[in-house]
């Protein structure tokens, strides 16, 4: 029998930084309708006449100061390739094959790929280790949409979250091994944020607040997204003996004030007022390094960070291609 195939699909990056690249990538994710939530015309209308023409430029020097940290690449790109090479070299269990969601390597063509070694068994892997609509739930989307096309349709296997899962949590408790973490004052635990909306619609009564997300996982909030990185945060600390006091879990990337609270940004600002003048970053929801983490915690929260009185912001690194990430796949892949 021929060997199942583990097609691991990241978000995705434009081709370049380029102007035009970045305004095809994000017209592409803006548009996906699990991304923003509104009727497709609006969306059409919000997206391709307001939002990408005018974000395109600013992102796309964002982009190109990436490209340069990166020795002119795509460092998601890279370390997802990278990622998929080592687990090809390092087990024989599974054939493994990478997409993004949106731009290249499309899911379309990861797919004719993996149909040429007809699988025994095709295992969905979205690298998005805290399901949300707008990142797992699009892949499940996009995926199932495509292989509808196909006459033959192998078994099918997706693994929609892995927020809790020990071998993740080790994962990233190998990586902070490179820091004392008695040397900072507070650790942040930076995750991506979503609308209140997205993350209100997991539950019956439209309305997040009220589940205890901030302290338990329940069989009500085990797919809300700020529940499942409130518990992330807490294995990791448990595992590294930080006390609860010692750290503290925020939001990124918001587009409005009505996103999930807090805000990374302002809880950084603060903390040197407080006396935090040395402080530790992670960012748990990324499992390869990226615009989110290099520029936009590296960089520019770094620097707000300093000039509001800090004196050190570090940040720990994705678990991208690390030994026991790759070992953490496997262990997920195969107890799901």
């Amino acid at each position: 029998m021929n060997k199942p195939a583990l097609l691991l699909i990241n978000l995705g990056t434009p081709d370049s930084p380029s102007y035009f690249d970045v305004f095809k990538y994000l017209r592409e994710f803006l548009m996906d309708g699990r991304v923003i939530d509104v009727p497709s015309f609006f969306r059409f209308i919000l997206v391709t006449l307001i939002i990408c023409p005018i974000r395109s430029f600013a992102s796309s020097k964002i982009y190109q100061q990436l490209w340069d940290l990166s020795d002119g690449v795509s460092p998601l790109l890279k370390n997802t390739e990278e990622l998929t090479k080592k687990l090809n070299a390092e087990q024989s269990e599974y054939d493994v094959f990478y997409a993004m969601r949106y731009q290249k390597p499309s899911i379309d063509k990861a797919l004719e790929a993996i149909k040429k070694n007809n699988p025994s068994e095709l295992i969905i892997f979205p690298l998005f280790p805290h399901y949300a609509s707008a990142t797992s739930g699009s892949v499940f989307q996009e995926v199932t949409k495509k292989l509808s096309k196909s006459w033959v349709i192998p078994s099918f296997k997706f693994i929609s979250q892995y927020y809790d899962h020990p071998s993740f949590i080790n994962a990233w408790v190998e990586t902070a091994r490179d820091f004392d973490l008695a040397e900072y004052d507070k650790i942040i635990f930076s995750y991506h944020g979503l609308p209140n909306s997205q993350v209100n619609k997991v539950y019956e009564d439209n309305q997040c607040d009220g589940k205890n997300c901030e302290h338990e996982i329940t069989a009500e909030n085990d797919y809300c997204y700020k529940a499942t990185v409130y518990e992330t945060s807490k294995l990791i600390a448990e595992k590294l003996s930080l006390p609860r006091e010692k750290y503290e879990v925020t939001f990124q990337s918001r587009l409005t004030n009505n996103w999930l609270e807090p805000f990374s940004d302002d809880v950084l600002k603060s903390l040197p007022a407080k006396g935090n003048k040395k402080v530790l970053v992670f960012s748990p929801a990324f499992t390869a390094d990226c615009l989110e983490t290099v520029i936009e915690i590296g960089d520019e929260y770094k620097e707000l960070f300093l000039e509001a009185g800090g004196q050190t912001l570090d940040y720990v690194p994705s678990l991208n291609y690390s030994d026991a990430w790759v070992r953490a796949i496997i262990d997920i892949t195969n107890s799901k």
